[in-house]
């Protein structure tokens, strides 16, 4: 797709136009937690990066000092998630965004190409829906619109109060393939779990292939059921006081799931696997897929995926395993030397997207060109 190159190309796109004086300036500042992110959109946009010092003291205290004129300005803030030390990130973010607020930034845009806490966006038992929580803090600090790429659901956008643009990988992963894997035509792509059909599905009908589903997971841990006092029924006495008539009884229990044996749900025997999904963080489903998968007959196994989180142990668990032969993600997140623990990581850069759509809302320009071809289901 046709985008802004770094250099004077991407400097002319980014300041011509016939409504730039209308345009209020804009700044780029890049956090802490990704510095090479901020610098390759920098490049790609032809501008100089925001000059921004953040300071880690000894007391623990983040300290932020902008060395920029910020008011009325349009400012840019690049952060992402996937690093271990994530809460002092999204402090050090909001600290950021709340100091270009309270100097009279016209309007602050947080890119978050992988959003954190992204994965908590559902209510379990006692817990709460942590995702909503960091949206709130973000709208609250002065966040007017946010770039991320790939959310775990789609769905965490109602939590924001401000715009939400949710870029996707997917072109860039659909090049991949058709540039770098042989005999694509005769892949399957995999979804390693029943949730992720939808995604395996969009994959499916743009490289025009047959999908597979790994049925049969094993539960998540605290997934288990266990009595914590919520499944005792009322007392009989509480009938008796509130009630005019004889209390039935309890409400019947459901009835438990019981997941059948992991099994393959279609045919990949002599076939090129590749299992698509929004993040890898914890290796062991997708090692526990991939030897499924070769026990079933697949030729080789290509994991791709949007956001490359690799926590701990997790490269060297991927490159130890005989049946993974390529694992693909993308730069939303720091990827440091995880490459080099894993030689069979190979990381796809999407910072021309993430430039792209930066210009385009300092322009005023329509995002419909970023997502030519993305269903709203996908």
């Amino acid at each position: 797709m046709p985008m802004a190159r770094a250099g004077s190309a991407g400097r002319s796109r980014l300041t011509g136009g016939a409504n730039n004086a209308l345009r209020p300036p804009m700044l780029v500042f890049g956090c802490s937690s990704f510095p090479q992110l901020s610098k390759n959109v920098c490049d790609i946009l032809g501008m100089k990066e925001g000059n921004l010092v953040i300071n880690h003291p000894t007391h623990k205290e983040t300290d932020v000092e902008i060395n920029e004129f910020v008011r009325s300005k349009e400012v840019f803030i690049i952060s992402s998630g996937g690093s271990t030390d994530i809460n002092n990130i999204i402090m050090e973010l909001l600290i950021v965004i709340y100091a270009c607020k309270t100097n009279s930034a016209r309007k602050i845009v947080a890119v978050l190409p992988y959003l954190p806490y992204s994965r908590q966006c559902k209510m379990r038992k006692r817990g709460c829906i942590t995702a909503k929580l960091v949206a709130k803090l973000l709208c609250n600090a002065g966040v007017n619109h946010l770039i991320t790429m790939d959310l775990h659901h789609k769905e965490i956008q109602a939590f924001f109060d401000c715009s939400v643009d949710n870029l996707r990988a997917s072109p860039f992963i659909i090049q991949y393939i058709l540039d770098n894997i042989p005999g694509y035509n005769n892949a399957v792509i995999i979804a390693k779990s029943p949730d992720a059909t939808r995604r395996a599905s969009s994959y499916a009908e743009r490289l025009q292939l047959n999908i597979a589903v790994i049925h049969g997971e094993e539960k998540n841990e605290g997934e288990e059921y266990s009595d914590d006092g919520r499944s005792s029924p009322p007392p009989c006495s509480f009938s008796q006081q509130i009630f005019s008539f004889d209390y039935p009884g309890t409400v019947p229990a459901a009835v438990p799931k019981v997941k059948p044996p992991i099994k393959v749900v279609g045919d990949v025997s002599d076939k090129i696997a590749i299992i698509v999904d929004d993040m890898i963080d914890e290796a062991r489903t997708f090692l526990d897929a991939a030897r499924l998968l070769k026990a079933s007959g697949a030729t080789t196994v290509h994991v791709m995926v949007t956001h490359g989180i690799l926590s701990g142990n997790s490269p060297e668990e991927l490159a130890e395993c005989d049946s993974i032969d390529e694992v693909v993600v993308c730069n939303t997140t720091p990827i440091g030397d995880k490459t080099e623990r894993c030689t069979k990581l190979k990381v796809i850069d999407v910072s021309i997207m993430v430039a792209e759509a930066i210009r385009r809302i300092h322009n005023g320009e329509s995002m419909a060109h970023l997502y030519q071809n993305i269903r709203g289901d996908d």
